[in-house]
C-alpha cells in the first residue's frame, strides 16, 4: 500500500478506508499513529487500532486481543 504525508488538513470527499485485519493477521507495528481496521480486536468486537510505535491500541487503551 502506498504511503503519503501532507502537512496540512486533508480532505475526503468518498471517505478513508483503512485496511481490515484480525488480530491475528494484523501486521508488525509501524510507526505511531498509523490506523487499522481489526475485525476482532476490541475482545472479539471490531474497532479501529492506532500504533503507538510498539503495540497496537484498541479504543480501550490497551493492546488489541481477540478475547
Amino acid at each position: 500500500m502506498a504511503q503519503s504525508t501532507f502537512s496540512g488538513p486533508v480532505k475526503s470527499d468518498n471517505g478513508f478506508i483503512a485496511p481490515t485485519y484480525t488480530v491475528a493477521t494484523a501486521p508488525a507495528v509501524g510507526a505511531a499513529g498509523t490506523i487499522i481496521y481489526v475485525s476482532n480486536g476490541l475482545a472479539g468486537a471490531p474497532c479501529l487500532a492506532v500504533s503507538d510505535g510498539t503495540d497496537w491500541i484498541s479504543p480501550a487503551g490497551t493492546a488489541i486481543a481477540s478475547s
